[in-house]
């Protein structure tokens, strides 16, 4: 298992991480991603484990802090073999201040996960989505002081715009703070919007990317083709509104190339798609998901080999998209304003 720095930060993680949002499976959306108990998480942990993954993804949303305690139960015993990576500021609570970055609501969040972890520290926190009604200084000071603390290691963002990120870090810098080591984002071969400014972002300011959907969103297991059925089962049944939009046209058209490619490489779509984002700028390390051994072990298959650089321009071929404004103005002026190496083109 290849292991990467964690953006400017002196933490290695390994290239995949393995995503435990179909632990528990309470409430429609969790479990039309999955249910695993504590008996078949601890399975697939083990297997992680086995094949060098040792970085755990959760949140406190993810089926009501079912995933987190399952998670907890599954490590115990081998804590400090592991890295956790957790969230917060999505509502756990129907009070007022059950929601949000304020420094009451995170302080709450933080000791709540650990609790439900069973550790007394968490390696990655998350600020799981920008919190407008909040200062930044605030949310930021109180992640600074669950740093010194000890409860917290580093801490990250996810899902922020490029404004939300950069001036939460002028923060941190301003007052001596930690800052956001990563960002963890939507990214894949049928979602490529991060590279048009936040991917930018991070290569100037060294911030490492924690993909989440890499497979964007069900849609590119291999099951999903022109003239077919959504698969019996699929998260897409009851959760595409929730997800990132894919036109079905653009869909298929990158399914054929990845199709292509995986019969000659000997391959499987996903495995392809997640070699691709492998290779991409900025990309620290990629969450994989799975709701039995066979997806996992096939989610593991994505490295350890490397896409050919005419496989990768194909598929940047087939997946590339018109940018909004103002990117496809900024792309016009390439003399003082350069692209994004062998990403944007």
């Amino acid at each position: 298992m290849e292991f990467r720095l964690l953006g400017r930060s002196g933490l290695k993680v390994p290239v995949l991480s393995f995503g435990t949002g179909t632990f528990g499976g309470k409430g429609e959306f969790f479990s039309a991603w999955g249910s695993s108990d504590v008996a078949e998480a601890t399975r697939l942990i083990d297997i992680c484990l086995d094949e060098g993954v040792n970085f755990f993804d959760t949140a406190d949303v993810y089926s009501r802090g079912a995933s987190e305690e399952i998670l907890g139960k599954a490590i115990s015993g081998r804590r400090n073999s592991v890295l956790i990576s957790t969230k917060a500021t999505f509502r756990m609570g129907d009070g007022p201040n059950d929601l949000g970055s304020s420094r009451h609501h995170l302080i709450q969040a933080c000791e709540a996960s650990l609790r439900r972890l069973g550790t007394d520290y968490i390696d990655v926190y998350h600020l799981h989505g920008f919190d407008h009604l909040t200062p930044v200084e605030e949310t930021l000071r109180a992640l600074n002081n669950l740093v010194e603390s000890g409860k917290v290691r580093y801490i990250a963002c996810s899902n922020f715009s490029g404004w939300h990120l950069m001036k939460s870090l002028a923060v941190s810098e301003k007052y001596g703070w930690a800052p956001f080591v990563a960002h963890q984002a939507y990214y894949s071969l049928v979602g490529r919007e991060y590279e048009w400014e936040l991917m930018p972002l991070a290569i100037d300011q060294k911030l490492g990317t924690i993909v989440w959907s890499p497979l964007g969103w069900g849609r590119l297991t291999g099951k999903i083709r022109r003239g077919a059925p959504l698969p019996k089962v699929s998260r897409l049944h009851s959760t595409a509104e929730q997800g990132p939009p894919v036109d079905d046209e653009y869909l298929y058209s990158v399914v054929d190339v990845l199709d292509e490619i995986a019969q000659v490489t000997g391959k499987t779509v996903p495995q392809v798609a997640l070699n691709w984002l492998l290779q991409r700028p900025t990309v620290a390390n990629i969450i994989v998901g799975a709701r039995n051994e066979q997806q996992l072990r096939q989610n593991l298959g994505a490295v350890g080999w490397s896409l050919m650089s005419e496989q990768v321009e194909r598929l940047n071929r087939a997946s590339q998209r018109i940018p909004i404004y103002p990117y496809w103005h900024q792309n016009q002026f390439v003399e003082r304003n350069p692209l994004v190496p062998d990403v944007i083109g």
